[in-house]
């Protein structure tokens, strides 16, 4: 199971701990349940038992080391009874909070701040597909056209030469209404940069679920969504 995580391991996960906690997992999942990530404690004191997070397409999962390491503790929430989650961000760390609709919170603290943001993300994109679902349009036969022979009889007709006048102005035909020359525009990547810098964390989340949700719209293309992604996330 470890390698098909490798595409979520990043620099501040230890792949031991991943795997300890993915093992463990293991017989826990269910039918075409698939892990989404993994996060764990990383307190400023050794900790040789952090708890974890764990996030699927179907739930939350909280993994609390018990019996010095010996059992573990496993309490888990469907998304259809999350209400909302959060992430707060401090100085040691972050921390990644959700509610239930029973008013249940839990928090999870001295989370690495990359972690707990892929953390929030996923969350919310899961909570969006259950707002708004993926329904998959019935496969409509369609008619078939029956193709009937016809007789086409050509016809030709008279072209009349006309004389073709010389430009020698290309101005006269390039239309310059429209035209965008980025050294006419030094500094719009700049402001662009800039206004992305000034919105809060909520903006910037909320921003990148939009754009997600033009992705699952087919309004943008996967590569426009990576892009714009890429440039949220640096000042997130």
């Amino acid at each position: 199971m470890i390698d098909n995580l490798k595409k979520i391991l990043n620099e501040d996960q230890d792949p031991k701990a991943i795997e300890k906690i993915t093992s463990k997992l293991d017989n826990l999942l269910m039918s075409n349940e698939e892990i989404g990530y993994i996060a764990v404690q990383k307190k400023p004191a050794v900790t040789i038992l952090p708890d974890s997070i764990v996030v699927t397409n179907k739930r939350i999962i909280l993994c609390k080391p018990k019996n010095l390491g010996l059992s573990m503790e496993f309490v888990d929430y469907d998304w259809d009874d999350i209400a909302a989650s959060f992430v707060k961000e401090g100085i040691l760390g972050a921390e990644f909070t959700f509610s239930t609709k029973s008013d249940l919170t839990h928090t999870v603290d001295y989370l690495p701040k990359n972690q707990a943001r892929k953390l929030y993300t996923f969350a919310k994109e899961q909570l969006d597909l259950l707002k708004n679902p993926v329904v998959n349009k019935p496969i409509i036969d369609e008619p078939k056209v029956v193709e009937t022979p016809v007789e086409i009889i050509e016809e030709v007709e008279a072209i009349e030469e006309v004389q073709a006048e010389e430009v020698t102005n290309f101005a006269e035909i390039i239309p310059v209404s429209g035209y965008r020359d980025e050294k006419q525009f030094p500094d719009e990547k700049a402001e662009t940069e800039k206004g992305l810098a000034d919105l809060s964390q909520d903006e910037l989340f909320e921003k990148l679920q939009n754009y997600k949700k033009l992705l699952d719209n087919g309004l943008i293309l996967q590569g426009e969504y990576d892009k714009l992604k890429t440039e949220i996330i640096k000042y997130m």
